[in-house]
């Protein structure tokens, strides 16, 4: 059995054992280990703007593959519930729409807005019917602004995983927030899903792999905060570069702040920038496959194409192939661990402990 424990002291430590990049065991264990717990973006509030609106999708479609739905009731409540009916497995919503029931169109079953069991024809006879059973599974939705998560089989509050990402950015208008369809993209990416993240985690690279971004970054003053399930990289803008216009309540006020990006265990990157936010969703495939998605926000169109979140799919490139690249050097006999700069991988030093953690 592959040791993937990682010291806590990141001067001592060595990097994952690289079984768990390669490894098709590691790759199922995280699906119910990893991922089945966290709590993942699953889009935004427009997606069910008017009472009786839903919105069915796959969650982690290709791996976790969960059928879920999401619908507004008559009082203008959420709810994410799954989308398969309680009868004989039909898939209930295939389209968003606007209904008054969800109706299974195979055999007639009707479920309420909010997934209780309405009715079912020719069910009369049978007994101790209806049951809770009978109703469709539930999931507890998370709503921060616009932005909404779920969870299959959360261990831990959402607020512990978000909360501290929503404290730092109390002042940013999430409400404002328009997704731009022009500009979102999805990209796929022949490596493991954990070596995307973990390139992410660290600027360690920025000078050497990102020559426009490194242009308008002051390096100098790149700092990685961590927290229990998340944690923050800030990169300052260099002089006359664009930055936020910071309000006297936030933390870093008088900073020249170019973007925040926050990283959520295990997938999700948020990263705020003067004109919006690009959501950055890592979806795993296969053992060296991954499906990147990036979802554009914007809040200040006239901010756009300026400074470290002007050129994203540039930066997108350039680190594909370096996570490329390295997919193929993990697979090597002579290579299973590396060691962490201690002044700039805290992020991935951070991200393989909790990998870690959460596999047992």
């Amino acid at each position: 059995m592959t040791d993937l424990s990682i010291n806590p002291n990141i001067a001592k430590a060595k990097t994952i054992d690289t079984a768990f990049y390669t490894s098709e065991k590691y790759f199922e264990l995280s699906k119910e280990k990893i991922f089945a717990p966290s709590w993942q973006f699953i889009g935004d509030a427009d997606k069910v703007k008017e009472a009786g609106s839903a919105w069915p999708f796959i969650l982690l479609e290709n791996y976790l593959n969960e059928p879920l739905v999401i619908t507004k009731d008559k009082e203008n409540n959420l709810h994410c519930m799954s989308n398969v009916c309680t009868h004989r497995g039909n898939l209930l919503v295939k389209e968003s729409c606007k209904l008054q029931n969800l109706v299974c169109k195979y055999h007639g079953r009707r479920f309420s807005l909010d997934g209780k069991f309405v009715s079912m024809p020719e069910f009369k006879e049978v007994e101790d019917f209806p049951t809770e059973a009978d109703n469709l599974h539930p999931l507890t939705l998370f709503k921060w602004g616009k932005f909404l998560f779920t969870s299959l089989d959360p261990k831990i509050p959402a607020e512990a995983v978000y909360g501290e990402i929503q404290k730092r950015m109390s002042w940013f208008p999430i409400d404002k927030l328009v997704l731009d369809t022009t500009r979102s993209k999805d990209y796929t990416v022949k490596a493991n899903w954990a070596l995307y993240c973990e390139n992410y985690l660290e600027g360690f690279h920025i000078p050497f792999v990102h020559p426009g971004l490194n242009d308008v970054l002051d390096f100098s003053f790149y700092t990685t905060e961590l927290f229990r399930y998340s944690n923050l990289q800030i990169g300052i803008a260099k002089e006359g570069d664009a930055c936020f216009d910071l309000p006297k309540t936030s933390p870093d006020y008088g900073k020249n702040i170019a973007g925040y990006y926050f990283w959520a265990f295990p997938n999700v990157m948020l990263n705020f920038y003067p004109w919006g936010v690009s959501v950055n969703l890592v979806k795993p495939i296969s053992v060296s496959e991954t499906k990147i998605s990036f979802l554009i926000y914007v809040s200040d169109a006239s901010k756009l194409n300026t400074g470290a979140g002007g050129d994203l799919d540039s930066v997108e490139m350039e680190d594909e192939e370096v996570v490329e690249n390295v997919q193929k050097g993990v697979r090597s006999r002579f290579y299973k661990h590396g060691r962490y700069s201690p002044n700039r991988e805290q992020g991935t030093h951070h991200f393989h402990s909790l990998i870690a953690e959460f596999i047992g």
